[in-house]
């Protein structure tokens, strides 16, 4: 199947399903995806590895941004966010905390209304500087596919041991100021059978949401290429179907077919 790499720092606008017109930075090589995880419906292909020399730098990030900024700010095209996401795992970027420090900096001086968001798969929210940050930006968006380590094993392949009870956790402890995405997918890989819409996966799922009380949650499915062809879109009467229980423990919901 057909995947992605963006190709640059800066990409966009492009019109989001979860978040608006969204301008998207990248800080990821853009030869190569660089993540902790492996997803096997991810639109950038299969990961090379979780570490690489080729990061762009703080510096190179915060002169790219601000010249698109500037750009739109004259054509009158102002971003509703600033999202970070790319070929990977934001969050991996050693200097992280510096760009989101430059970033804020650079939304109050040229677009004060829009919003900062970070797509993250949540596996490094243990580093207290990564927690932070995230803190400090308006949307962090953390992915919680599954809380059984079976299903995460083969649906998220991550690339190092997760304790998922640490993780929930970890999510807890921003106290609400996070928003939980959630893929929901069918199909199969190696094998094995794959599918987080059974009642099973569901309900315990919903026992995570409870102990996290994110602000919002985000449920989702594939929409575009996927690095292998046995994975199934889920139905969006399915979806909605999820979120009348998410939204039945007091939590608000976004769906995207």
């Amino acid at each position: 199947m057909g995947t992605f790499l963006f190709n640059s720092i800066v990409f966009g606008p492009v019109k989001s399903r979860r978040l608006g017109v969204s301008l998207g930075i990248n800080l990821l090589p853009t030869n190569q995806k660089i993540c902790s995880f492996d997803c096997i419906y991810c639109e950038c292909g299969w990961t090379n590895s979780m570490t690489t020399s080729d990061f762009p730098s703080a510096s190179q990030v915060e002169l790219s941004l601000e010249s698109k900024l500037i750009a739109m700010k004259e054509s009158g095209e102002l971003p509703d966010v600033i999202t970070f996401a790319g070929n990977g795992e934001p969050t991996l970027h050693p200097e992280f905390p510096i760009i989101i420090d430059n970033t804020i900096a650079l939304r109050n001086m040229y677009c004060p209304s829009a919003k900062i968001a970070v797509l993250s798969n949540s596996t490094l929210i243990q580093n207290i500087n990564i927690f932070n940050s995230l803190l400090k930006v308006d949307q962090n968006i953390l992915k919680l596919d599954s809380v059984f380590p079976e299903t995460i094993e083969i649906l998220n392949q991550p690339l190092f041991k997760v304790d998922i009870s640490g993780l929930i956790d970890n999510l807890k402890r921003f106290s609400g100021r996070c928003t939980i995405q959630t893929l929901f997918v069918k199909g199969s890989f190696r094998g094995k059978t794959i599918d987080n819409t059974t009642d099973t996966e569901v309900n315990a799922w919903l026992k995570a949401i409870q102990k996290i009380k994110p602000k919002d949650v985000m449920i989702y499915t594939i929409a575009r290429e996927t690095p292998t062809d046995t994975l199934h879109k889920i139905p969006l009467p399915t979806l909605l179907v999820i979120a009348r229980k998410v939204e039945r423990i007091g939590i608000k919901t976004q769906v995207s077919g």
